[in-house]
């Protein structure tokens, strides 16, 4: 028998926010210092409907390339500070759906790590969206406040 486990695996999605830069600060001390991994996902939403097939294609290929770009300066980051390589993923969809369909191929996922928007505003759409069904969720959702600044992030984590 093998007693072996996956390593935690702590999920946060980016999408250039300052409140992912928060979640994604905590999720990287959290897997470092759990010895666990880090999994980055930035979700393309799909350009509203242009006429021409090439100019659609043009603006699907920007959008998905401005993604892994933000994806790869936020890994540099990680990279460079706790020398934790994480992996990165971007998909094009419906967010909601997406980070479902992405827990669903990552049964090993110990957390889906979130950053809540300061202010009045109202935490934000994925925040809500997965607050009001997290007894349905297939691992934890953490919620990081986005006001939090480092040091609190560092003490936290």
């Amino acid at each position: 028998m093998d007693d072996a486990l996956p390593p935690r695996a702590y999920l946060v999605v980016i999408d250039g926010s300052a409140e992912a830069r928060v979640a994604l600060r905590f999720a990287a001390r959290r897997a470092y210092k759990t010895g666990g991994t880090l999994e980055m996902l930035a979700v393309v939403e799909p350009a509203e409907f242009v006429q021409w097939a090439g100019v659609q294609d043009a603006i699907d290929e920007e959008a998905r390339l401005g993604a892994e770009a933000l994806l790869h300066q936020a890994s540099s980051d990680i990279v460079e500070e706790l020398g934790l390589q994480p992996r990165l993923t971007v998909v094009e969809g419906d967010p909601a759906k997406a980070i479902r369909a992405a827990l669903a191929e990552r049964p090993a996922t110990a957390a889906l790590v979130l950053g809540a928007q300061p202010g009045s505003g109202g935490p934000g759409p994925l925040v809500d969206y997965f607050t009001a069904d997290a007894g349905q969720m297939p691992c934890p959702l953490m919620v990081v406040p986005g006001g939090l600044d480092d040091a609190a992030l560092d003490r936290l984590s």
